[in-house]
């Protein structure tokens, strides 16, 4: 098969893989409105940040794992078999605090997060369940990416789309007909990466899995050089979870929950934009590895120029689905139909999303330069667009233009990014 067709394959099956994983949040919403309401929506949106920090230590520890054991691999150095159990090993660990939080700390947390008394004492239980299974978030994101990482891309989508399906058809069942509400919600989103992970252990008894489990002490240094190389996607998947936080302070300020609830809206339909585009991104990661180990630098190239090209198209797809449809899309959202909530989805929906044109670009470049083991400057691009730049353009163009202006943080922040994206790829071009 060649380079283009994989490149493809491996694309179209991780997105439809992540997609799943998004659908964990957007059924919760779309069920917990129609339980909740306006605040059912509120507070999903202030757990989503807890979510994204969840999702970015899975991402950096499994996808860095991963693509240390690809380079390793294509190398023939046998030190790549040691990533995979210390990878089980480490995101076990830091998933300790999150549980203790959860048991002890579901209020403070809430209370942290912007949610007053009312927001608290509705979402506490939910807080505390989802927190309680974070090893399961965590390792689910390990064991799909070794999988694909492995050759095995369409289980890897199977084991995720399993585990989204299993999400939205039991959040309807333990919401409504078993009446366990929000607790319910979370409950479901809690097992479905425990099924996602029983279908990708499937890889584990094939002939073709190269995967083994070394039973050594976890190693800081393994740890670290994993990292290393998923920082991007640890900044890529924390940047939301930033802009949710920061975005979420703002509009709390400028127009209360109200706008928090239609903040909620757009930024679920923003996971799926997302999630996307890091499929474009990590499904053309093992490829890229693949090719830098064996110094095939011309290929890995290829497959940049293929990622960017395929962020486009898929920008302005999506993009004319949201401009076309922005009513509907946000009228699933707002089952007690508040006409201020809807004003501000629709001029939010149009606003915030021209900014995933230069967004798709962004993700697939970062996930390019830790490919090709270029760690520091996939680390500037990821900082740059989650923590700096998204930041600096909120608050600025909050004082300026009021809530248009928090909308618009987003497409600025991201159009600078490029360009500091674009200047570092042309920088080294010849290395890599």
């Amino acid at each position: 098969m060649n380079l283009t067709k994989q490149f493809f394959k491996y694309v179209s099956q991780n997105i439809f893989g992540l997609l799943g994983t998004s659908c964990y949040i957007l059924a919760d919403t779309y069920f917990i409105a129609q339980a909740a309401g306006t605040d059912g929506v509120t507070l999903l949106n202030l757990c989503l940040p807890i979510y994204n920090l969840i999702f970015a230590f899975g991402s950096m520890i499994g996808l860095g794992a991963a693509t240390r054991y690809a380079i390793l691999r294509a190398q023939g150095d046998a030190r790549a078999q040691r990533y995979f159990s210390n990878a089980i090993f480490s995101v076990c660990i830091l998933a300790v605090p999150f549980m203790l939080v959860g048991i002890f700390r579901p209020d403070g947390l809430l209370r942290l997060m912007g949610g007053d008394a009312d927001i608290v004492a509705l979402g506490m239980n939910y807080a505390r369940i989802f927190l309680m299974f974070t090893p399961f978030f965590m390792c689910n994101y390990v064991v799909a990416s070794f999988v694909r990482n492995d050759g095995d891309p369409s289980l890897a989508m199977v084991a995720t789309l399993s585990g989204s399906l299993f999400n939205v058809v039991f959040d309807y069942i333990f919401i409504f007909p078993m009446g366990l509400g929000l607790p319910g919600a979370a409950l479901a989103t809690a097992i479905s990466p425990i099924l996602s992970i029983a279908v990708c252990s499937a890889h584990f008894i094939k002939k073709s899995n190269t995967i083994t489990f070394v039973r050594k002490a976890p190693s800081v240094r393994l740890l670290a050089q994993s990292c290393q190389l998923g920082i991007s996607g640890f900044v890529g998947e924390l940047s939301s979870g930033v802009t949710t936080t920061v975005f979420n302070f703002l509009l709390l300020r400028l127009a209360g929950n109200v706008a928090v609830a239609a903040y909620g809206v757009v930024a679920n339909f923003a996971l799926v934009a997302t999630a996307i585009f890091n499929g474009v991104a990590q499904g053309a990661q093992p490829l890229v590895s693949q090719c830098y180990g064996k110094n095939e630098m011309a290929g890995a190239r290829k497959l940049l120029l293929l990622g960017c090209g395929t962020a486009l198209g898929l920008a302005a797809l999506l993009y004319g689905v949201v401009f076309g449809y922005t009513d509907a899309l946000t009228a699933l959202f707002n089952s007690e139909n508040s006409a201020l909530m809807a004003e501000f989805a629709h001029s939010g929906m149009r606003i915030y999303f021209v900014g995933y044109f230069f967004a798709g670009c962004n993700i697939v470049a970062a996930g390019y330069l830790g490919a090709v083991n270029r760690p520091a400057e996939a680390s500037i691009t990821s900082l740059c667009r989650g923590m700096v730049a998204i930041v600096v353009c909120s608050l600025v163009l909050s004082a300026l233009f009021g809530m248009n202006g928090v909308w618009a943080a987003f497409p600025v922040s991201e159009a600078i990014t490029l360009a500091l994206t674009v200047f570092l790829l042309k920088r080294k071009a010849g290395r890599a």
